[in-house]
């Protein structure tokens, strides 16, 4: 996993130290120390196994709330070795030449397609400012009053 022994002590921290950790809390926050040794009191076989299922939903948020504050503080990145794995291949060889050129078809036709709507997008876009260049937008409010119109007391005192 991690080569550093520092990465791999915050790594075992955030994975294993963690969980434990806050389901210890929350059982002490919710019955005191007699619900945290209810943990070790042998009905389960593995009390820390236990204890980690039970914080991981908190050490979960926990964790996403730390990579929120800086990506990869809360769940450290991991090394890992990338290697080449060979195709093992029970198919028969005219099955697996064929497969990369079914493929590559697959793949045009799915190129083409898009490249067509690409173009309808596009000339929908240039379409579109001449379309609303007659006039402002409009909401379906043209029939709603006017501001001015009957609300001015100057005008109907005039009227009189």
């Amino acid at each position: 996993m991690a080569a550093d022994p520092l990465d791999a002590l915050r790594l075992t921290l955030m994975q294993d130290v963690l969980p434990v950790g806050l389901a210890v809390v929350e059982r002490a926050r919710k019955g005191g120390p007699r619900e945290v040794m209810a943990a070790f009191d042998g009905s389960s076989p593995d009390p820390l196994g236990t204890l980690r299922e039970e914080g991981e939903p908190a050490a979960t948020q926990l964790r996403a709330g730390l990579d929120n504050l800086q990506p990869g503080l809360g769940n450290p990145v991991v090394k890992v070795e990338v290697r080449d794995v060979p195709v093992q291949s029970d198919q028969p060889a005219a099955h697996s030449v064929s497969q990369p050129q079914e493929d590559a078809a697959e793949l045009q036709a799915a190129l083409v397609r898009i490249s067509s709507r690409l173009a309808e997008l596009e000339r929908r876009l240039a379409a579109a400012p001449r379309a609303h260049a007659a006039g402002p937008i409009s909401y379906g409010r043209e029939s709603a009053p006017r501001v001015s119109a009957g609300f001015d007391d100057r005008s109907a005192a005039g009227r009189r």
